[in-house]
């Protein structure tokens, strides 16, 4: 059985873009890509990363693997792309977070869906909305919108422009 799965993408350090593309084709060859909300320039959330702003992005995808399954797999990808852990919240080339799985509800000490950070945070919310506006959120019972309309997080969120 497909579940409906959405994930935030985003990374701060190297080519942020070509990093955003590559774990993109990683993703689409592990699981079926539904779509995406177009790509966001943010800053740093937490007060940590110092490398400048992220690129981040909203994909929807399809998968059979159960959440842990899943976990382990993005995980790889971040480490293909050269993702370190060395302190939480700070600069990465990759970052993928589970923020729904389906509508399941999942609290363990590796892995918590939603994400628990989902509605503090505009930069998830604010690509979101484009893609899931009516999404509503298993435990807080409100659409991604009316998240998005409460969120006190003032952290700068505008869609990335090439171009710059």
């Amino acid at each position: 059985m497909q579940t409906e799965v959405v994930l935030a993408i985003g990374g701060n350090k190297g080519d942020r873009a070509d990093f955003l593309q590559k774990a993109m084709d990683a993703l689409s060859r592990q699981a079926t890509l539904v779509g995406s909300s177009q790509i966001y320039e943010t800053e740093a959330w937490g007060g940590v990363a110092t490398s400048g702003n992220f690129l981040n992005q909203v994909v929807l995808i399809h998968t059979q693997m159960d959440p842990i399954v899943l976990l382990e797999v993005i995980q790889g990808i971040e480490e293909q792309l050269g993702r370190t852990r060395e302190q939480h919240w700070g600069d990465r080339t990759m970052d993928i977070d589970i923020l729904y799985f389906g509508d399941q509800v999942c609290d363990t000490p590796s892995l918590t869906i939603p994400h628990p950070y989902l509605a503090q945070r505009r930069f998830v919310l604010q690509p979101l909305a484009e893609i899931l506006p009516t999404k509503k959120h298993p435990l807080l019972k409100k659409t991604t919108l009316e998240l998005l309309a409460e969120c006190t997080d003032l952290g700068q969120v505008s869609v990335w422009n090439q171009a710059k």
